[in-house]
This record gives C-alpha cells, sequence and structure tokens, in this order.
C-alpha cells in the first residue's frame, strides 16, 4: 500500500510510539494526588506545553477529545456569551465548523458564507462587508482539509475585532506545519493529522477570554473541561508536537519537493484546484477533463488517496469546497485529493503518480 492521505490522518511517529508506550503500564489517574498520579499529571501538564508551544503565545491550552469537540465548543461557547446572533464564516469550512453553525442556526442564530475565488482564497472586502455590529464571531480555516489553501487568518481577525466579534480559527491542517499567525481567539488542533494519536486535540483560549464549559463533571482542567485525562494520550500530541517544530522546515522542504515530483510523473493534462502559491505543498487536489474519480479510486486499490474530505465520504455529494472554486459537478468529480509527507517517499509518490497517469490513460482510451 502507498499511502497518499495525509490530510484524513498521518502515520504515527516512531518517537510518538515510543513517548506513548509507557503510559500503557502506568495506569494512574493523573488528577489522583497519589505518587503514581502525581507523575501523571507532570507528564500531561508537560505534554500540554509542547502542544502550546506551537499556538501563539498569550493563551491557555485545554485539551480535548479532538478538534471537532474543540470546534464545537469554540463556536457555542462564542454565541452563548453575547447577545449578538450573527456568524460568519469561509463557505469552504470543514464541516465540524459548517454544521455546528447550522444547528447554532438553527436555535436562533444569524448565519452568513463568504464565498471564495477560484483560487478558494477569500475576498477580505467580501468578508468585512459581512461583518458588522451584530457579528458574534467569524470563522476560518487556516489550512483547507481538501484543497491546502492559506487563508489570511491575521487579517481576518483583524476584521472580527474591529467589529467587537471573536474569531475561531480551525488551525487542524497547519498545526505544527506553520506558525499560526496572531489574531485568533480560539484556535483548535488536533494530533492525528500531525503523526500523533487520534482521539486527542486541543483548544487554544486567548488570554482573558472567559467561555463557559463545554462538557461537565469533574473538572479536571482548571474548571473548564471535565473529564480524566488520558496520560498516554496527551504525551503523544506532546511529542508530536515537539517534533514536528524541530523539524518543521526540513518537513517544508520535502514536501515542496514532494509537490514538485508528484506533478511531473502526472504529466501536463491535470490542472490544480486551487491556489499553487498560497497554498500548503503537502495537499495536492487535482483534476482531469472526462476522469471518473471513484472508478480510478477503485482501480487503484493499492492506493490510498482520496476523492475530498475523509468526513464526507460515501455521501454521493459533489465536495462542497470544490464547488465553491466554481467548479461543476463533472469537474468535481475529476477531481482527486493526494496527501503526502514526512515519511512519503519520492519513489513511491513518483510510482503512484504514475500508475494513476496510466490508470486515467486507460479510462480516455476506452471512452
Amino acid at each position: 500500500m502507498i499511502y497518499l492521505d495525509y490530510q484524513a490522518t498521518t502515520p504515527l511517529a516512531p518517537e510518538v510510539r515510543a513517548a506513548m508506550e509507557p503510559w500503557l503500564d502506568k495506569f494512574a489517574n493523573p488528577h489522583s494526588a497519589s505518587r503514581w498520579g502525581r507523575e501523571a499529571a507532570a507528564a500531561t501538564e508537560l505534554a500540554r506545553d509542547q502542544v502550546a508551544s506551537c499556538m501563539p503565545e498569550g493563551g491557555q491550552t485545554v485539551f480535548t477529545s479532538g478538534a471537532t469537540e474543540a470546534l464545537n465548543w469554540a463556536l457555542q461557547s462564542a454565541m452563548a456569551r453575547t447577545e449578538r446572533r450573527g456568524m460568519v464564516a469561509i463557505v469552504t469550512e470543514h464541516a465540524a465548523v459548517g454544521d455546528t453553525l447550522k444547528c447554532l442556526e438553527s436555535r436562533g442564530a444569524d448565519l452568513f458564507t463568504v464565498p471564495v475565488g477560484r483560487d478558494g482564497l477569500v475576498s477580505l472586502d467580501a468578508l468585512k462587508s459581512a461583518v458588522n455590529r451584530d457579528t458574534a464571531l467569524v470563522a476560518a480555516m487556516l489550512v483547507n482539509n481538501e484543497i491546502g489553501v492559506v487563508q489570511p487568518v491575521a487579517e481576518i481577525s483583524a476584521i472580527a475585532h474591529e467589529a467587537g466579534a471573536l474569531m475561531v480559527c480551525d488551525a487542524v491542517q497547519g498545526f505544527g506545519r506553520m506558525t499560526i499567525p496572531n489574531g485568533p481567539d480560539l484556535i483548535a488542533a488536533c494530533a492525528h493529522k500531525l503523526h500523533g494519536p487520534k482521539m486527542i486535540g486541543a483548544l487554544w483560549i486567548r488570554s482573558g477570554l472567559r467561555i463557559e464549559p463545554f462538557i461537565h463533571g469533574g473538572e479536571q482542567q482548571s474548571g473548564l473541561r471535565s473529564g480524566t485525562l488520558s496520560p498516554m494520550l496527551c504525551a503523544g500530541f506532546g511529542a508530536a508536537a515537539k517534533i514536528a517544530a524541530e523539524r518543521r522546515e526540513e518537513d517544508a522542504r520535502h514536501a515542496e519537493q514532494l509537490w514538485g515530483a508528484a506533478l511531473e510523473a502526472l504529466g501536463p493534462d491535470w490542472i490544480v484546484n486551487g491556489s499553487t502559491e498560497v497554498r500548503y505543498r503537502g495537499n495536492l487536489n487535482i483534476r482531469r477533463e472526462g476522469l471518473d474519480a471513484a472508478r480510478l479510486l477503485s482501480d487503484l486499490r493499492d492506493i490510498a488517496f482520496s476523492l475530498g474530505s475523509a468526513c464526507a465520504s460515501g455521501s454521493g455529494r459533489p465536495s462542497h469546497v470544490l464547488r465553491a472554486l466554481g467548479l461543476s459537478d463533472r469537474e468535481a468529480r475529476s477531481s482527486i485529493r493526494l496527501g503526502f509527507g514526512r515519511y512519503t517517499t519520492e519513489q513511491e509518490l513518483v510510482e503512484a503518480c504514475t500508475r494513476i497517469r496510466a490508470a486515467a490513460d486507460a479510462q480516455r482510451i476506452a471512452a
């Protein structure tokens, strides 16, 4: 199997595995006052510091079960703390944001989605015109999970703050891979998109911002989130963040090299969806005229790639992100996403792209 689905999840780093393994046997509750409990607590706090090092300065990092919980908490808390009812979001946001906002809309909030251009980037003028004195929050993803474009989060935050609104940022795909700009009030991240374990994420809360707990119970994390933390998962997340920070430039150079090798192996018949400049290079979303992407996926079952977001797979609907770029249903269904990174070799990527090209050629001949 050649794995090219890094936006869905990433391979566990060996250093992360090593950091997690001791906590399979060290089973103490980190919220217990015993010596073993204090040892577990120290490990979780070290991990918190490691995760926080990849966030902006001036905030508090709270562990969650993943980015979906963190985003639900951020969005619902942002609306609960104010009488304002307006919500503004970029149309290409992940379902964890989009569906939460639709839920809030069903409860009486007002949702306005801002379109993007053919390059997938939001117009700051369009966003500014959508924000007003009734806007409670503005939501913007740092790196889009389907097409990899990088939104101007700092500028979006400034627009939100000028109107007195909070800015919520889904930083899942960019966390650890790039510097998260200053500006957001609430930032969501998770471990498994960064060679860490699944089922653990974090919400970063700007200093001075008070939000209500989302999960109630034992108030284990400074009264903000209840629930017993897993030292094993925390240690894994912390190690993943630490390694990402240490390898950031090396990983970025590797992704850049892989991007070029993939495009060369695929040949000239493919079109990149979204900006080719303002983009994370480990995400290559491409289309080819007349391609049946679902058939391609079936024909190449030993290559793991995607037709779009893993969270929307099986729905049968064209990607809302690709439709937002102005692509037709046919063009959207002729698109595939290749995700690669730290543990992808150039040799295996070129082999996969060569086979993808050949299978696409075979479809054209058969047609």
